[in-house]
């Protein structure tokens, strides 16, 4: 088959475009400044971001349960990192850049992880605590209640029948010694505890026993 000739100088008259040549941009090109202010503005948002993130203090904390009457020691406590909307919030609590003050003592029980408030702290030689020994019916209290728990006591009158849950009458306090259970099942066929207490506490307790005539001691551990 044959070309037309009209066809054939058609194609060989059209002109080709010139071909485009990449440039790369220079200096006083408006992009590049552009991406230059954009790199910057993202560089001190950040920046600002993590000096944010940064701003929490480091504070004392109890690393698990402690009760009213418990000494705290260096094993006891653990650092939390805590951020303060009020900067005056901080004073309430102990800073953890300073050792926390030796024989310091808790006035109240605390949860695991909970900040060591100033106002639950008080001297070792400013408290007023009585040990009060306890003696409980083996299976009155749980077997792994041991030095440094934290439990509650409570006394029910048998005489009286008050009921199965009886009168909650020590919350939170710490059990400071726990002799062997062999050694004191031997001797009395209980299981005997020591638990820190403040006086005014010991003493109520003292009453409250005093007036049962038949009282049962039941053990709770708290947290």
């Amino acid at each position: 088959m044959s070309r037309s000739p009209g066809a054939t100088s058609a194609v060989s008259g059209a002109v080709a475009p010139p071909a485009l040549r990449f440039q790369r941009a220079g200096w006083r090109d408006p992009r590049l400044w552009v991406g230059v202010l954009l790199v910057a503005v993202s560089v001190v948002v950040g920046a600002r971001l993590l000096a944010s993130a940064d701003e929490s203090v480091a504070v004392w904390a109890v690393a698990a349960d402690q009760g009213g009457g418990a000494t705290l020691a260096a094993d006891d406590l653990t650092v939390r990192r805590v951020r303060f909307v009020d900067d005056a919030d901080l004073g309430r609590y102990f800073a953890a850049d300073v050792p926390f003050p030796e024989s310091s003592v808790l006035t109240r029980s605390i949860g695991a992880g909970e900040l060591v408030p100033r106002s639950a702290v008080v001297a070792g030689d400013q408290v007023d605590l009585v040990q009060v020994p306890l003696e409980v019916q083996p299976n009155r209290v749980p077997a792994a209640v041991d030095r440094g728990s934290v439990i509650s006591v409570y006394l029910d009158d048998r005489a009286a029948r008050r009921g199965a849950d009886g009168v909650r009458a020590l919350v939170g306090v710490t059990v400071v010694d726990a002799p062997a259970y062999d050694a004191a099942f031997a001797v009395s066929g209980h299981r005997q505890l020591v638990v820190a207490v403040p006086g005014g506490t010991a003493e109520a307790f003292e009453q409250l026993l005093a007036s049962m005539d038949d009282p049962v001691l039941r053990v709770h551990v708290d947290g």
